[in-house]
């Protein structure tokens, strides 16, 4: 049976002038033309080959002896290289490019961008691309708990947080209580494992070990204070909106990484004001304390 969206090993069962066919086990009933460019050097009938199937610009199912850059049950990062009124069309290493419908994207995609996708065959029995890689990735990751892992978002959820697929093939979240800074449609992520989940999926968080991330929290909170010039206009008894919005963080981390800050006389802190303590004021405190 000729398998559309797969490599597949046939055999020549017929050499014409622009190309050979091909068939399953030498079956001729269903065969598949082979276009003379793609055929090797001195093949001839009975030979088997390995191709892959797809449709031509006139829709027509044809081989191809390039392996495509994605096929059904894979994930790729794949170029777009047109944009048109009907949808997309992605470079994925064959003459015709592959359609990405609308429908099938989680975000609208411009000429010249990456985009996650995965293969399908739709109603009419044409090779398409889509977005919603969900049920295509991977449960058999290779990492384990505070392993760091890298991979591209794909979706994101108010409910759920975010969807990641870690080495674009295994399935991941960031949940929503660990989602900081921008985190959008197909950017790429560097994360840490958190769990694996009985069913293999990964549970990620974009932050360190908390005794590492206050360090860099902190580093954070200096450098927003510098921007409002040596001087935040409020304290640590903001709201957690305000926080978010300001330093991409839980009111948690900021209360920590501020307590850090206080306790190494970096910041003062009064009722509604946060000061950065000039250098030169630490060095001096700090030599009138030696003995």
């Amino acid at each position: 049976m000729l398998r559309l969206g797969e490599m597949q090993t046939l055999e020549i069962v017929k050499k014409v002038d622009f190309g050979v066919y091909l068939a399953e086990g030498g079956e001729p009933q269903e065969r598949v033309l082979l276009p003379a460019k793609q055929v090797p050097e001195g093949a001839r009938p009975g030979d088997k080959l390995e191709v892959f199937l797809y449709r031509d610009s006139s829709d027509r199912p044809i081989a191809t002896t390039r392996r495509p850059k994605l096929t059904l049950g894979e994930t790729a990062v794949l170029e777009v290289v047109e944009v048109s009124r009907i949808g997309a069309f992605l470079d994925w290493g064959l003459e015709k490019d592959l359609f990405l419908p609308f429908r099938e994207q989680t975000r609208r995609v411009r000429k010249g961008e990456h985009c996650l996708a995965a293969l399908y065959l739709d109603k009419s029995s044409r090779l398409c691309a889509t977005m919603n890689v969900y049920h295509q990735l991977r449960t058999d990751s290779p990492y384990k708990k505070d392993d760091m892992v890298q991979g591209t978002i794909y979706e994101t959820s108010q409910e759920f947080g975010v969807f990641v697929a870690v080495d674009n093939c295994y399935s991941a979240r960031i949940p929503r209580r660990e989602c900081f800074g921008d985190l959008e449609i197909g950017s790429q992520v560097e994360a840490r494992v958190l769990e694996v989940k009985e069913d293999g999926k990964l549970e990620l968080s974009v932050r360190n070990k908390s005794y590492l991330q206050i360090d860099e929290d902190a580093r954070l909170i200096l450098s927003v204070i510098d921007e409002f010039a040596g001087v935040l206009p409020f304290s640590d008894k903001v709201s957690p909106e305000v926080i978010k919005r300001e330093f991409g963080l839980s009111k948690n981390a900021f209360k920590r990484a501020v307590g850090r800050l206080l306790k190494e006389g970096k910041i003062r802190m009064t009722e509604n004001r946060i000061f950065k303590v000039p250098e030169e004021e630490r060095q001096a405190k700090g030599a009138k304390t030696k003995p």
